[in-house]
């Protein structure tokens, strides 16, 4: 996969520097044909070619006879220039601002050599003009034109490509290639390092990688911060898969002991030599082993119902501080709470809500019972009902800081928890009924110093 991807790079790089080398030849050609082309309609009047040519119109012939008229002369003294007139046999009739050292007679092949080359002196460019019979010579000092004579054929620009094309083809292929691979494994390592990364985190390997620097270092972050996450979901996974295990042996064991006792007590019954008030006894303890059984179960169905959020709520405007006051005195009145310390408050004497009163007063009297019966018997509990809000405190023993962070999750038994007997989805179940109903639960504890249980109602839209 590396080497896949360095060579895939590799060969977008190279193929983008063809089509560069390509369209750069094309560009460089098409960019001197067309100098040659318009190389004489951007030259302005004012340039030496044209000069040259226009300067017939200073020549006045007469008789075969050439002369410069005065406008001419001035044009050569302004350009710093000098002129011969020549006959057709190349025979110098006149000449104005000639160097001593200017032939007198030209062959043809002079005329040539003339015009390819610097005779006179290296300063001075030398043009050739003509009118009517009369060809002249300009020499113009000091125009700064050079002149390159330039001898191709077909088949030397054939050669020429043949020999060192090719070459350059080639090296500038070798030095693409290099500096596309170096290029590409510098972006194409990080990625393969990514591709690893995944595969690591796909195969639940959650050590933390080192993080290259550059462009990608963000991507790492994140990809460590993940893995750092689902090691943490994978250990919290472990932890509820063996505490669900716990609860369900838990549960097995409840659901044992109660069914036990139900056998027992039935064989028992069975034994014609039982007295009336025996008899009673027993049918007494297998129904309440019975109703201890079915609340395992009730609570085994309502804690599914609410993981799966498919909690049916009857919804009914209620008095929150009546519904609470009742809780209140319903409580006391069981003979296992008779005896305790509950201060009952409310800020207003009405206080309406639509709540399902069974599954919100099953949730209210979890709160208040826990407090109750993991205190000792003297504890103090005050419950405060507002606008919005219940709260629940006692001044007991509290719950542990390594408890409480745990204290909704389901199939959690606290370390201070003395009472053994339920199934350790009361809490839990509590705080999915509050959820329900849109409201949230907050817990709130230290050793010592007691818990304070806050339920926040979601305000009521029907009100």
């Amino acid at each position: 996969m590396k080497w896949k991807l360095t060579a895939r790079f590799l060969l977008s790089v190279l193929s983008i520097v063809i089509i560069v080398i390509f369209l750069n030849t094309a560009i460089l050609i098409g960019f001197f044909i067309f100098q040659q082309v318009n190389k004489y309609d951007n030259t302005t009047s004012y340039s030496e070619e044209n000069f040259v040519r226009e300067f017939q119109q200073y020549i006045d012939i007469s008789n075969g006879t050439p002369a410069v008229s005065k406008d001419g002369l001035q044009q050569l003294h302004q350009r710093n220039a000098w002129i011969q007139l020549l006959d057709n046999n190349g025979q110098v009739v006149d000449a104005h601002f000639a160097p001593d050292k200017a032939p007198s007679h030209y062959a043809p092949i002079d005329l040539i050599q003339v015009y390819k080359y610097k005779e006179f002196d290296v300063d001075t460019t030398v043009y050739v003009g003509s009118k009517e019979s009369i060809s002249y010579l300009i020499g113009i000092k000091g125009s700064g034109v050079i002149r390159y004579v330039t001898h191709f054929s077909g088949s030397s620009v054939l050669q020429f490509i043949g020999k060192f094309g090719l070459l350059i083809v080639i090296a500038d292929l070798l030095v693409a290639t290099l500096v596309g691979w170096l290029f590409g494994r510098t972006l194409t390592k990080p990625l393969y390092a990514m591709i690893e990364r995944i595969r690591h985190l796909k195969n639940r390997e959650h050590m933390p990688n080192k993080m290259p620097g550059g462009v990608y270092k963000p991507v790492f972050e994140n990809l460590n911060e993940v893995s750092r996450e689902l090691a943490a979901h994978e250990e919290e996974r472990k932890r509820l898969e063996m505490m669900r295990e716990e609860w369900i042996s838990n549960v097995s064991h409840d659901m044992k002991t109660p069914l036990a006792s139900i056998r027992g007590y039935a064989e028992l019954l069975n034994d014609g030599n039982l007295s009336s008030h025996e008899q009673t006894e027993y049918a007494h303890i297998i129904e309440k082993q019975s109703l201890h059984m079915q609340d395992l179960l009730d609570d085994l169905n309502l804690t599914m119902r609410l993981r799966h959020q498919q909690l049916p709520l009857s919804l009914t405007e209620v008095n929150m501080v009546q519904f609470i006051r009742e809780i209140v005195i319903d409580t006391l009145n069981t003979p296992q709470y008779e005896q305790a310390n509950i201060e009952f408050n409310a800020t207003k004497d009405v206080i309406k809500h639509h709540i399902d009163e069974h599954f919100m007063r099953r949730a209210v009297m979890n709160f208040l019972h826990n407090a109750l019966l993991h205190n000792p018997s003297d504890v103090s509990v005050t419950i405060l009902v507002e606008d919005h809000s219940i709260t629940i405190s006692d001044n007991g023993k509290g719950i542990s800081a390594e408890d409480l962070e745990h204290i909704f999750e389901r199939y959690y038994r606290g370390t201070n928890t003395e009472q053994t007997y339920g199934t350790g989805l009361g809490t839990a179940i509590a705080r999915d009924i509050i959820e329900a109903h849109g409201g949230t639960v907050t817990i709130t504890s230290e050793e010592q110093q007691g818990t304070t249980v806050s339920i926040q109602l979601q305000e009521d839209k029907k009100e």
